[in-house]
Formats: C-alpha cells, structure tokens, sequence
C-alpha cells in the first residue's frame, strides 16, 4: 500500500519541485535587472497521506477520483511583501505557457468570514514521466508576510478547536485579521519608498561582491605567481 502511494503521488512531487525552480528562477531575474522582486520567497510541499484520506472522508471524495476531485494535493506558497505584490504575481501566472488556470479565488477582496485573506489558484500543471504525460492539479496560495503570519496562526488554533472555536477566541482572530491587512495597507502607502531603499541597497551589496571578487582575483593572481617561485 505505501508503495502505491509512493507512485501516486510521485508526479506531485516533481510538479512542486518544477515550480519552484521556476517561481524561484522569476525572482533570480528580477534581481538580476535590479527591479523590484514581487516574489518574497516560495514554498511548497504534498499533502501527507493522512491529511488526504482524512479530507476525502470529509469532503465524500472517492479514491479513485482523488485527482480530478482534490485540488490541494500539491500545493505551493508564495510571499510577496506588498498586496500589489500579489496581483502582479497572479499576472504572471496567468501569462505563463507551461500552466493553465482552472480556478481562481480572491480572499483578498472577499475575505472570509474568520478574516483569512489570500488569493488562491488551481493550476493544471503537466508533468514528464517515463512514458507519459500527466496533467498535475496544483493548488498556489499567494499572500502577504502579514496575511502568512496570521493563516498559521489560526491554522493551528483550527487544528485545536476543529473549526468550533470560543466565541472569545474567533472575536479576536477577526480582530488580528484586520490589524494585519492594516498593516499591510500602511506598508502599500510608502511602498514607493521601500522599493527604493531595496534598490539602493541591492545595489551597493552588489558593488560590494564585485570589490570582494576583484580582490580575491588580485590575492589569487600574486598566490599563483609566489607558488611558481
């Protein structure tokens, strides 16, 4: 049986693992032109065994539709520093060639009733195997640093309380909620002037390399000519 998993959900795996060699490769570039990187750092995992037997039971899928019927069995995440970070991240998506979105969600602008906010797209993603090619559902969350913080959060208080939380408890998790997209509006207010400070730093870090490589090139040129004397 674990075998069989084991091959189910190979083709998941390389599916994140593609990703995020190129989500990773999109910041790299970014970088490289010294623009503003929409792309903070990206994560991704498959879901374990358990975590999907336990949402098929929930959700009534049968096994043998587990992978036209559940969306999240990859899944990758994605942080940006700013909201408009998001939507321009999503932009990209959706020009991309080597996926297709099937499903978009925007818990941004409709948040949901706990206050968890991001913004979700099912890909179909295909992935190379041996002898065939397999058409991958792939779940990506993007969000903010802040909207991050507090999905975790309350992830783990869900995990606790099973969805039933203290009246106490789910008051203050809205609260929270609203305390950090606030934060994340205040940040969209200077993020003009954020941007800038990264630029001017990345850019002094990189003439800094570029000093430390000519130096070491020097001391490795004068080691080189002693070593022959």
């Amino acid at each position: 049986m674990r075998q069989e998993w084991d091959l189910f959900l190979a083709p998941y795996s390389q599916a994140v693992d593609e990703l995020k060699v190129k989500l990773r490769g999109i910041r790299k570039q970014y970088q490289q032109e010294n623009e503003h990187v929409p792309i903070e750092f990206v994560t991704g995992r498959v879901k374990p065994v358990d975590s999907i037997l336990n949402k098929a039971e929930l959700r009534e899928i049968p096994l043998e539709r587990l992978e036209s019927d559940m969306e999240d069995i990859a899944g990758l995440r994605i942080m940006c520093q700013f909201v408009e970070d998001i939507y321009q991240v999503v932009e990209l998506l959706r020009k991309r060639n080597d996926l297709e979105i099937v499903v978009e969600k925007d818990y941004i602008t409709n948040k949901k009733p706990s206050g968890y906010r991001s913004y979700h797209l099912v890909c179909q993603y295909p992935v190379q195997l041996t002898h065939e090619e397999k058409k991958i559902l792939v779940e990506i969350q993007i969000r903010t640093l802040s909207m991050n913080f507090w999905a975790t959060i309350e992830h783990s208080l869900n995990y606790k309380y099973q969805g039933e939380y203290p009246e106490e408890i789910r008051q203050r998790l809205q609260k929270t909620a609203e305390s950090a997209f606030q934060l994340d509006e205040e940040m969209s207010k200077i993020r003009e002037e954020i941007k800038e400070a990264q630029r001017i730093f990345s850019y002094d870090k990189r003439q800094e390399q570029k000093k430390g490589r000519s130096k070491r090139s020097f001391w490795e040129a004068e080691n080189n000519e002693n070593w022959g004397r």
